[in-house]
């Protein structure tokens, strides 16, 4: 990714991080399957954290 990309990419996953509880579950699941996609080793860090700061959040795994 270009340095910009990479910027716009942290930008957007704070918003995204900071909405997650607001968020319909079905997108919540869509975009935690992309996040770790590459990336199945962060599965459970990632639902801890997103548990963590949104208890509600029924996360997929």
């Amino acid at each position: 990714m270009r340095d910009d990309e990479n910027h716009f990419a942290l930008l957007l996953g704070r918003a995204v991080l900071a909405a997650w509880g607001d968020m319909p579950r079905d997108i919540q699941e869509a975009l935690f399957e992309i996040a770790i996609r590459d990336r199945p080793g962060d599965r459970d860090d990632l639902a801890k954290l997103l548990h963590d700061r949104h208890p509600r959040t029924v996360h997929a795994g």
